[in-house]
């Protein structure tokens, strides 16, 4: 043999020796990081209060006692979110059957709005994932249905108590005590049915949102059996109604769930689903950076309000005639009337946040890690918020690059299920195009 024979044979066994060391390394660096994230859960009271449920484990699901979760719910209210056919109480005629509940809050957005503005009547397309979507330049502003804030997420509604950025909607929780300030708002006098916020919100929302359900389309359809099934203790003259109706999609919203996000996985043992830079954003989020101080529970979310001097949803660009826009820009205390809730908002959750370009209460921020930045440097952005009102948490962070990239990475990845179209149906009863039934829809989706 040769001598270049055994100068390869020497250069190969020096690299392999070196891969060798390479992934022991790695390897070694990983167990290291899991024990690290395991010994802090075990500080912060054990990593089972992070975990959420399976999508069908009913009895492990936060649920409002007075509307317990079932299958035939499920099933139903999956039906009635999609359902395009409800849509049959538009200002304007020519809008009959052409949004539904998931025109704003759209699967492949992470079921937020997808746009800055979302829009139920009066919008047009669609686009990939909600992006498409656009005021129809026909119609009058002021009988648009859009929001003056950000639509909110509603993945994970399982652990909101009160729902909407300022928590208004729901009779438990929070709003215990404010029963005064429900009296003369349609939308607001809901609560007084004494469910919490995700029931309360689907019912009130139906009707909010110019939709009815209508007996003899129900009767007409599938959906009479569904009913049927699902509240067979509802006397039949009252089976069919928007209680009914909202109890059955609250109950659909409660089992959608981000159970199958990377960290989920890494919680319940799986420790090769993050990667090590994700374990080290990790470990930021429940240490150093102090984000579990809001983000808590296993939504990583809370039923507190903070403020954080974010801008509100202002400026170029902005569609709509709203009346009281300085009460909506006071958040919490827009609703309570009590000073020290002004300019609060409530805290959201962060599971499936990519999937929109649009974060904050006013969808001013463009990416996760915008936001992140925004935090660490702790310099407020909207000028009617006073710095008395800022939340204590509300401070420099202190994070240098390499950290920042660190906790976008978990955040954005770690934190993420790309599989929200696991919660749509195959069709719906009316045959309708979904989530959005206009002409521009069809085309974008190819419905028609």
């Amino acid at each position: 043999m040769g001598k270049n024979f055994y100068q390869l044979l020497l250069i190969c066994s020096i690299v392999s020796l070196f891969s060798a060391c390479s992934k022991e390394d790695t390897f070694s660096t990983n167990q290291g990081l899991d024990f690290e994230l395991e010994t802090l859960f075990s500080d912060l009271g054990g990593k089972e209060q992070f975990i959420i449920p399976e999508s069908n484990d009913y009895a492990n699901i936060p649920q409002d006692p007075n509307n317990p979760i079932t299958a035939a719910k499920v099933s139903l209210g999956k039906l009635l979110f999609y359902e395009t056919g409800l849509a049959t109480n538009p200002i304007n005629p020519q809008e009959v059957g052409k949004y539904s509940c998931s025109s704003c809050h759209v699967p492949g957005a992470g079921f937020q709005a997808g746009i800055r503005q979302g829009v139920a009547e009066g919008g047009m397309g669609f686009g990939y994932a909600g992006e498409g979507r656009f005021p129809n330049p026909d119609y009058e502003v002021n009988t648009l249905d859009i929001p003056p804030i950000r639509v909110p997420n509603n993945m994970n509604v399982a652990y909101v108590e009160n729902a909407t950025w300022n928590g208004r909607l729901g009779a438990t929780g929070a709003n215990v005590g404010t029963e005064n300030l429900w009296v003369g708002d349609e939308f607001l006098e809901t609560n007084f049915l004494g469910f919490e916020g995700p029931e309360t919100q689907a019912i009130g929302g139906l009707e909010f949102h110019r939709m009815e359900i209508n007996e003899s389309f129900i009767r007409s359809t599938y959906y009479k059996d569904l009913f049927d099934l699902a509240f067979p203790g509802v006397l039949e003259n009252e089976r069919y109604s928007f209680l009914t109706a909202g109890l059955a999609i609250a109950a659909f919203e409660r089992t959608m769930l981000t159970n199958r996000a990377p960290f989920q996985q890494w919680l319940k043992g799986s420790t090769n689903s993050m990667s090590m830079e994700q374990k080290e954003g990790a470990l930021l989020f429940f240490d150093k950076a102090g984000c579990v101080d809001c983000h808590k529970g296993p939504a990583l979310s809370s039923n507190e309000f903070h403020a954080l001097g974010m801008p509100d949803l202002e400026g170029e660009g902005i569609v709509g005639d709203f009346a009281d826009l300085e009460i909506v820009h006071k958040g919490r205390g827009g609703f309570t009337g009590v000073e020290a809730d002004n300019y609060k908002y409530k805290t959201p959750q962060i599971y499936a946040l990519k999937h929109t370009n649009f974060l904050g209460h006013g969808a001013s921020f463009t990416s996760i890690r915008e936001i992140i930045e925004y935090k660490n440097n702790a310099i407020p952005q909207n000028s009617i918020v006073p710095n008395s009102q800022l939340a204590e948490q509300f401070v420099p962070l202190n994070l240098t690059n390499d950290e920042i990239n660190k906790l976008v990475d978990f955040v954005e990845n770690a934190l993420d299920d790309n599989d929200m179209h696991r919660f749509m149906p195959e069709s719906i009863a009316s045959g309708n195009c979904f989530p959005n039934n206009d002409p521009q829809s069809q085309i974008d989706m190819g419905c028609q």
